[in-house]
């Protein structure tokens, strides 16, 4: 198996390709046999051909017969790359439009899997679009929108069994599977394996929610107060929710100069409309300013920073349960915020 992934390694370099794939993909689109394989991998030739029945039938996905259209055209493009005058960057430019680097991947599959645990949540995918969205079903049968990831991500990891869709029709809704699940635990003990070593001399607080699969926002949301009623209105989850996916794409392009809480006394100058990392950057920002600090501070660990209430509590030197009660006081403000301005982003589909 090592061999033939040696000699596609130009084409192929990502370390997510299963191995699997890579068999497939040697057999199909660069036409080496069965038996050649079978003797690189040491093993034998039916376990090959298994591997490629399995690869063949699971092109009834759309996720993985686009996930494997990709990589069969990077797997030519070295040939067609030697016909034109020796161009050998095609290949990596080809490489880089179709699929994430591994770091990328990672990155962005831990967030989407963390997305995809959630009670009621799946990935939508339509046809022709470069985004899927992840979407989470709430009270009354309404959808929220809780984040976005581009189509070559969800393709890829579809490709590692990591979500699989039981639909079919214009808009498919990918769950996250056993496989998946397996994953995110993987991710999130590497996350704060790392974390503990570097603050292991610090007296800082429990940190394990800020690493469950499960957001602190949705667990509270599924509180309900001493006369039965949920503890958290939809309006202000779905505030938090949409403040959350503003703030992982303004990640994206790293952390602010002054650190995210210097957004919560600085005057917001950017602009709430732009497209990509630019606008999610002002629209944290504006909202972030306008809950000031207390409330902003609150909001912003609880809701981006993922960290639990008693975590917070302790940072901010308040009594017990008493974060919750300033948590939905900053939601409500948040709330207001969104509705005042207007700003796009977030909200239902469907």
């Amino acid at each position: 198996m090592a061999a033939h992934a040696q000699n596609s390694a130009d084409a192929c370099p990502d370390a997510w390709i299963p191995d699997h794939v890579q068999t497939y993909l040697a057999h199909v689109v660069e036409g080496r046999s069965i038996r050649s394989l079978a003797r690189h991998a040491g093993c034998h030739a039916s376990t090959v051909l298994r591997q490629v029945r399995r690869c063949e039938a699971r092109r009834d996905d759309p996720l993985i017969d686009r996930a494997l259209t990709r990589l069969g055209h990077i797997r030519t493009a070295p040939r067609i790359a030697g016909r034109l005058e020796g161009k050998r960057d095609m290949n990596a430019m080809t490489h880089a439009d179709a699929f994430p680097s591994s770091e990328k991947f990672d990155r962005e599959a831990e967030r989407v899997l963390r997305r995809l645990s959630e009670q009621g949540a799946c990935l939508a995918v339509a046809e022709g679009m470069e985004m899927a969205v992840i979407v989470r079903e709430v009270a009354g049968g309404e959808t929220l929108r809780t984040g976005t990831v581009e189509s070559a991500v969800a393709e890829a990891m579809a490709l590692r069994d990591w979500i699989a869709s039981g639909t079919s029709g214009r808009v498919l809704r990918y769950r996250i599977t056993g496989p998946g699940r397996a994953a995110l635990k993987a991710y999130l003990a590497h996350t704060e394996n790392a974390t503990a070593r570097a603050a292991h001399d610090d007296d800082t607080p429990d940190r394990r929610t800020r690493y469950a699969a499960e957001s602190p926002l949705v667990m509270l949301a599924r509180r309900k107060d001493k006369s039965g009623e949920r503890f958290l209105e939809d309006a202000q989850v779905r505030a938090g929710e949409r403040l959350r996916e503003d703030f992982e794409i303004a990640a994206m392009a790293g952390i602010p100069e002054g650190g995210w809480e210097s957004l919560l006394v600085v005057t917001p100058t950017g602009d709430v409309t732009a497209r990509g990392s630019e606008g999610a950057l002002a629209r944290v920002s504006a909202a972030l300013a306008d809950l000031g600090p207390g409330l902003g501070d609150v909001v912003l660990r609880v809701c981006c920073k993922l960290e639990g209430l008693e975590t917070v509590e302790q940072r901010m030197g308040w009594a017990a349960r008493s974060g919750k009660i300033v948590l939905r006081i900053g939601l409500q403000r948040l709330e207001r915020h969104y509705a005042e301005h207007g700003v796009k982003g977030g909200g239902l589909i469907g």
